[in-house]
């Protein structure tokens, strides 16, 4: 009883702390994008981008401080050695709780730049966080189904509009593109009804990694494959903001980028064959650590 109120009291000062720290980061973050949205001219754009930057990182800092203050988490990390901040890379990750997204800032805090995810459309509306991911030109997407784009074909190729001038803005500062390429969290339920050949990862859906490469490949310098593992099982936030999330674990590894796996996903049948190929075999790597790590 006394354990459980402790964890509560934690969990309540975590969440006002973070709250706090929200509120504070997005005031110059609204102000900076309102310069940029009302003054589009390059170089002030690309500068307000910085500026954004900066601020995003401070928040990201001051977060994973608070963490340290009151979580008690253990963190088994490898893997981080040879990033650079000024550095532009394409991160890939398994995804099984939002906590996920926790873990990835935290442990690449001034390692890699800023991490950029994309994002749910519907996610704009999210208080506060919602519009200082549009001011830091995080990409909302509308995913549609198959059976939809059947009844409306002239919305083919709309997600992929919205990626390119994404990247085209991501070619400005480092940047660091982030996707979760099983597109979904991983529940037994979803890796039931996929069927899927892993033990503990749902399939992978290549496309969208497919097309940022084809666009940005020029640009990023490695692949960074990122393994995470709750021991304890997935974790989901409020057992991690009160403390209850014992240890997490993360391998990382950097791989490089070869012109093999750019090319047209769309239009080259070969191509997509082989890209999918290469991920599904890193992904059978990935089941295998993550089979290691929950062992130990």
């Amino acid at each position: 009883m006394f354990n459980s109120l402790i964890h509560g009291v934690r969990g309540v000062l975590s969440i006002l702390l973070y709250t706090l720290n929200t509120i504070i980061c997005c005031i110059p973050i609204f102000i900076v994008a309102l310069i940029k949205l009302m003054l589009p001219v390059k170089p002030i754009q690309i500068g307000c981008r910085k500026i954004l930057t900066v601020i995003a990182n401070g928040w990201v800092g001051i977060n994973k401080l608070i963490q340290k203050r009151l979580n008690g988490t253990r963190w088994d990390v490898h893997g981080l050695e040879n990033l650079n901040p000024e550095g532009w890379y394409m991160v890939v990750a398994n995804h099984q709780s939002w906590v996920d997204i926790i873990v990835l800032q935290t442990i690449f805090y001034r390692k890699i730049p800023f991490l950029k995810f994309f994002l749910k459309k519907e996610l704009f509306w999210f208080p506060l966080l919602g519009q200082a991911w549009w001011a830091l030109d995080f990409p909302f997407m509308k995913r549609y189904s198959r059976h939809f784009l059947k009844r409306h074909p002239h919305l083919i190729g709309k997600d992929l509009e919205i990626t390119k001038r994404a990247c085209d803005k991501f070619r400005n500062i480092p940047v660091s593109v982030m996707n979760f390429v099983e597109g979904t969290r991983f529940t037994r339920e979803k890796h039931s009804r996929q069927r899927s050949p892993y033990t503990h990862l749902l399939r992978t859906r290549a496309g969208g990694m497919a097309f940022v490469l084809s666009v940005m490949g020029d640009k990023f310098q490695h692949i960074v494959d990122v393994t995470i593992a709750y021991p304890q099982g997935a974790a989901n936030f409020w057992d991690f903001v009160c403390g209850r999330v014992k240890e997490i674990k993360v391998n990382v590894r950097t791989l490089p980028i070869d012109s093999e796996m750019m090319g047209d996903y769309l239009q080259d049948p070969q191509f997509k064959r082989n890209f999918q190929k290469w991920l599904n075999g890193l992904w059978r790597e990935k089941d295998r650590d993550l089979a290691d790590m929950l062992a130990r």
